[in-house]
């Protein structure tokens, strides 16, 4: 049986999907082929009909759940400080430090990353600086390039801030790393504290 294009966009779109589940949950050297075709309700030989390697898959998943966090996260923040807290509270939240398999790829994934092929690391350059520069735009609305390294520092910080968080065994520990990781970014940003507790 053929199946229309629609219907192999789909399937594509849920494997990608899941393999974006699957690495931040098991990281990428630890999810095998069979077991990311699994989670997609499918058998190994469906692979090759989307995807050429498991790198190509990689970085596909890389790109699509930064365009998702972008979507759902920052896009939807309001314009100029006060969506740069949002974006911040919600980054530094304990519920976005306990779903990790929903979370940021950058905290669950950048070690890895690093050793990727030039494929993978292109995608996530081109992911994370569309984040990024939603930030930037919010920070300086008329010139949002001349801050984009200053908001790319700021999610790095927030991204090791999240890592560290979910590293450790100390719950309140973690979440007063969690507050103070706020309260780094809002200075890093320019965030007055007082301002940053009104809008909250």
């Amino acid at each position: 049986m053929r199946y229309g294009k629609e219907h192999k966009q789909a399937t594509r779109q849920r494997i990608i999907e899941a393999a974006g589940r699957r690495f931040k949950r098991d990281g990428i050297d630890g999810s095998g082929i069979s077991a990311l075709m699994k989670d997609a309700g499918l058998t190994n030989g469906a692979f090759y009909t989307h995807f050429t390697s498991k790198d190509d898959l990689v970085a596909t998943a890389v790109a699509d759940q930064l365009r998702a966090q972008n979507a759902s996260v920052v896009a939807h923040a309001a314009p100029g400080r006060a969506g740069l807290e949002q974006i911040v509270r919600w980054y530094l939240s304990a519920q976005h430090r306990d779903s990790a398999d929903d979370g940021c790829p950058s905290a669950a994934l950048l070690d890895e990353i690093r050793r990727c092929a030039d494929s993978t690391k292109q995608a996530y350059t081109d992911g994370v600086l569309m984040v990024v520069d939603g930030l930037a735009a919010r920070l300086a609305l008329d010139d949002p390039l001349s801050v984009r390294t200053r908001a790319l520092s700021v999610y790095a910080m927030m991204a090791g801030t999240l890592q560290l968080s979910r590293a450790l065994a100390d719950k309140r520990l973690a979440d007063e790393l969690l507050e103070q990781g706020i309260h780094n970014a809002f200075a890093l940003l320019g965030i007055e504290r007082e301002q940053a507790g009104t809008l909250a």
